[in-house]
């Protein structure tokens, strides 16, 4: 492993990162720059990070996840990799956040807009307005009573319609119910 610098743990506070599993034994043998006092260990290399660690999300004050390698392993520890430009600022007033959703997988989850996927086409919200949306999602994907009040000749495409306006538009759950139950 090429030890280029050893970074503070502090310059990675309030910043956003999805990291990528990747197999553990990468890593084998290497000793850690790093460890906190949660039981990750940090692995520090002049591409990126690697993190190993049974605890993925918020942390302290930043969010880093994790993108799990498919089919996904049963370990409680992973070992994840992003690369240095993948640390992407964080905080609570700007709108930072977009909303992917992928239909095959029905998930939905939020991506920083420096992120190079972002097309510029699903509107940017601040953390407290992106968790509300992504309930709001989640409990369409998973949940039909909903939907009791519309008539409809297919549920997915009523669920499909009414996903893409939260993420494409700044209308609220309501506004879009009752658009389109007046247009029934």
């Amino acid at each position: 492993m090429d030890k280029i610098f050893r970074p503070s743990p502090n310059s990675f506070k309030n910043t956003f990162c999805a990291f990528k599993e990747v197999d553990v034994v990468i890593i084998k043998g290497w000793q850690p720059q790093f460890q906190s006092k949660a039981g990750s260990s940090y692995y520090y290399t002049k591409e990126g990070m690697y993190r190993y660690s049974n605890h993925w999300g918020r942390l302290a004050n930043s969010k880093w996840r994790l993108i799990p390698i498919e089919p996904a392993t049963q370990a409680k520890k992973k070992l994840g990799f992003a690369l240095w430009d993948e640390f992407y600022p964080d905080n609570a007033e700007d709108k930072l956040y977009y909303l992917k959703v992928d239909y095959l997988s029905n998930t939905v989850n939020y991506e920083h807009k420096n992120n190079t996927e972002y097309d510029g086409k699903s509107i940017l919200r601040t953390s407290f307005e992106t968790t509300k949306k992504i309930k709001q999602i989640r409990n369409l994907q998973q949940l039909t009573s909903w939907a009791k009040y519309f008539e409809y000749e297919d549920l997915n495409v009523l669920r499909k319609q009414i996903i893409e306006e939260l993420v494409y538009t700044n209308k609220s759950l309501e506004e879009i119910k009752g658009e389109l139950l007046k247009n029934e």
